[in-house]
């Protein structure tokens, strides 16, 4: 089958898997798609907003109807990295066994990320780079496709350590839930007040995801294409010759390569699902505030003058 025809596959099976996730989960539409194309793109997403906000339903929803494996993990502060990658134990023959954590699963749910310190959270980053776990010197390979989602509270509130930069860079996306409409509230309040239990089908297998994520990783990309995703990376550096005037006033740091390889791939993805073969400018401009939102690191001035990170990234377009 040539890649033009699995593209044209991915759209009808795309929009099917919409409509499957529409079932339980009411609106979030622009969330559930930055999830989506993460996950083709064979990223990590970090989802920022209150409790209460159905961030576990979704992924669980959404790990149902993609047909994965899926696990939750509650951070706490008391949560220690083998409460994440499992431990070994002397069986009954004296030999040692591992016992696998919760992070052997396709997708991760890892709940409040920011609630657990630094160094349990530095347990996820090999897993979300190398998609493997080193427990007392093996290396234990993780099942593809493999996808890490994590919440996080806001971090004005109380009893959370805010994220190092090396484990932000590492999702592709950092996705805001936002409250739901008023007529958005009142269907979830029908929908979740009655005893009318909602079950989602698997539309997809393990393997048609991987596969789906090779051929969007062979969709070709023009030259100005990729340029442009480098010089919109590059205007977000305070430092750089080529930095905009509102990213030198309100900016301390700005991104790195990665944003830019996360770009060219969620631009890819994000075409793949509109059925088009290749990404152009457009598709850049569609995923750039999700891709850039956590990766540049606002000064003071811009806390004190209400300047948010979106406005700091569409001046950029």
């Amino acid at each position: 089958m040539s890649d033009v025809t699995i593209i044209e596959n991915f759209v009808k099976k795309y929009k099917a898997l919409k409509e499957e996730i529409s079932k339980v989960i009411i609106g979030q539409e622009e969330v559930i798609d930055q999830i989506l194309i993460s996950i083709f793109s064979g990223g990590h997403s970090l989802l920022i907003g209150v409790p209460g906000l159905a961030k576990t339903l979704m992924v669980n929803t959404i790990a149902q109807a993609l047909g994965l494996d899926f696990k939750r993990i509650q951070f706490t502060p008391d949560l220690m990295p083998s409460d994440i990658l499992g431990s070994e134990i002397l069986d009954e023959d004296r030999r040692f066994k591992f016992i696998k954590g919760p992070i052997f699963a396709n997708i991760i749910l890892a709940d409040e990320i920011n609630r657990t310190p630094p160094k349990t959270q530095a347990a996820l980053l090999e897993a979300m780079q190398e998609r493997a776990v080193t427990v007392a010197g093996h290396q234990y390979k993780l099942s593809l496709p493999y996808f890490v989602l994590a919440t996080q509270n806001p971090i004005e509130q109380e009893g959370t350590y805010p994220l190092p930069e090396a484990q932000l860079d590492r999702f592709m996306f950092a996705i805001r839930l936002e409250y739901p409409s008023f007529l958005e509230e009142v269907q979830v309040v029908k929908a979740t007040t009655t005893d009318v239990q909602l079950s989602v089908n698997a539309l997809f297998t393990a393997q048609e995801i991987i596969d789906y994520q090779n051929v969007i990783r062979r969709i070709p990309v023009a030259d100005n294409v990729v340029e442009y995703a480098v010089s919109l990376v590059s205007k977000t550096r305070p430092k750089a010759d080529t930095a905009a005037e509102i990213v030198k006033e309100f900016v301390d740091w700005g991104a790195g390569p990665r944003a830019s390889q996360n770009l060219i791939l969620a631009a890819k993805t994000h075409a793949a699902t509109k059925g088009k073969f290749s990404p152009d400018i457009e598709d850049i401009q569609a995923v750039a505030t999700g891709i850039l939102r956590h990766r540049v690191i606002k000064n003071y001035k811009a806390e004190a003058e209400g300047i948010t990170d979106k406005k700091i990234i569409e001046s950029l377009f």
